[in-house]
């Protein structure tokens, strides 16, 4: 059994910008995750997401491999990716369908006569994700010590590689494990799932966190782990095995291709020296991607 978890809200509407960052700090350090509310995507528009994610999934196996997987975008089957290497050797429990950036000319789309309104649907949502994510960037800065627009300035926003992750979880699925590896991860779901604060202790230790309406779960991912030198530490999250099919979207949220990403000199000193070298964000995420889809 899972202890229960309530994690530390904020508020991405305060006026207050310095004591909301440090509320942000806090929330990272202690859980790696917090709700976030008043993030301004308009409540109607998850529902609809909601709705044309059902719609998607429920067409026939035969029209989703139309739009197969590829240049990272598209239609991934159940057990196709691998984000957990511990609970199963069969891959994932869920199938997904992922947008990249909507520059370009990059993504795969469904048919607009099998589901007419789904792509302006989902476009939509990813550009207010995107504007939540940004907003809360600005706040992440200043709860490291550093100035409101430090990401902005080192490149981050130029063409931020954000993706956006519709999944399905079949009933009593088995359980899928994600790591995050991303820089930030904004999460909405119907379900909860449970998460570990402590990923490299033995045993580990899973705590339930419940969904809150209205509110996002965001959570730290490996990449600002990596700039922030572990005082923001990602953390593993889990989901249970559904009793009835789940609906989850996932946004995540990575700086420009070329971005380095590096220990903050806020984040080192002599009694705490880098821990990991510059890397480029798009050579972090493309090996992500290539040990979990094999792409």
């Amino acid at each position: 059994m899972c202890d229960a978890l309530q994690l530390p809200i904020v508020d991405l509407s305060s006026s207050d910008r310095f004591s909301t960052a440090n509320s942000i700090r806090q929330a990272c350090i202690d859980h790696g995750f917090f709700y976030l509310v008043n993030h301004g995507v308009d409540e109607e528009l998850v529902n609809k997401v909601f709705e044309q994610s059902s719609k998607f999934f429920s067409l026939p196996i035969e029209e989703k491999m139309k739009v197969i997987i590829k240049n990272y975008s598209g239609y991934s089957p159940l057990y196709a990716g691998k984000l957990d290497t511990t609970l199963s050797t069969k891959g994932d429990s869920n199938e997904g369908f992922y947008v990249g950036q909507l520059a370009g000319d990059l993504n795969q789309w469904p048919l607009e006569e099998d589901l007419p309104p789904w792509r302006s649907t989902i476009e939509t949502y990813y550009q207010q994700l995107l504007s939540a994510g940004t907003k809360l960037l600005f706040l992440i800065a200043l709860s490291l010590k550093l100035d409101e627009d430090f990401f902005e300035k080192v490149g981050a926003f130029n063409e931020p590689l954000a993706s956006l992750g519709l999944l399905h979880y079949p009933e009593l699925a088995a359980c899928m494990h994600a790591s995050a590896r991303m820089l930030a991860a904004i999460a909405s779901s119907l379900f909860s799932y449970i998460i570990c604060r402590e990923k490299s202790e033995q045993p580990q230790v899973w705590e339930d966190v419940p969904s809150m309406s209205g509110a996002f779960i965001v959570n730290i991912g490996d990449m600002m782990e990596r700039w922030t030198n572990c005082l923001f530490r990602s953390r593993l999250h889990r989901v249970l095995p559904p009793r009835q099919e789940r609906y989850s979207v996932a946004f995540f949220l990575n700086p420009s291709k070329d971005c380095n990403v590096e220990c903050l000199e806020s984040c080192c000193s002599e009694d705490c020296p880098p821990r990991f070298p510059p890397i480029k964000a798009l050579d972090y995420l493309e090996e992500l991607l290539r040990l979990t889809y094999g792409l």
